[in-house]
């Protein structure tokens, strides 16, 4: 077995879901999920097919994004899983939606974090043992850093 890490690259402004699924049927499930869950969300996705023709799926209602996808999935290469990236939206807005499709097997991250996939290879294939979602911390929270978020949830409407 090797090991590898992956980075993921999407554009500035974006965010990311990384998940594993089990059926075909997820690219059409998600799109569902996405259009039917934010009004506005411009979005693109991917998913590796994990068996007959194992190729990478994608739908989405943004070409650019759509291509974000693919070649996040090509590079994470493992089988049934899936990327979504998303502008003009937030993971928090679908994130249930998503984890409550009957396809989806787990959520490995939801971010806009710089992303490292950290990928297994056999002789058979590739899977995810895990994510490295932005960077470690640098302190403790003090009474200046909980006002800030305080004041950051209630600015954003996610807290009254």
């Amino acid at each position: 077995m090797e090991l590898k890490t992956v980075k993921l690259e999407f554009p500035e402004g974006c965010n990311i879901i990384l998940g594993q699924s089990h059926f075909i049927k997820t690219v059409e499930d998600l799109y569902e999920i996405m259009v039917g869950g934010v009004p506005g969300v411009k979005f693109g996705l991917a998913f590796c097919e994990a068996s007959g023709h194992r190729l990478i799926r994608s739908d989405g209602n943004d070409p650019e994004l759509v291509e974000v996808a693919c070649r996040n999935a090509e590079k994470v290469a493992a089988g049934h899983t899936f990327v979504i990236v998303m502008k003009e939206a937030f993971p928090i807005n679908v994130l249930n939606a998503v984890k409550a499709c009957p396809e989806v097997c787990r959520i490995f991250c939801a971010t806009a974090n710089p992303v490292e996939v950290i990928v297994a290879e056999t002789e058979q294939g590739r899977g995810v043992l895990g994510i490295i979602d932005g960077y470690t911390p640098l302190g403790r929270e003090d009474e200046e850093g909980i006002k800030w978020r305080k004041d950051l949830l209630r600015k954003l409407g996610y807290k009254r």
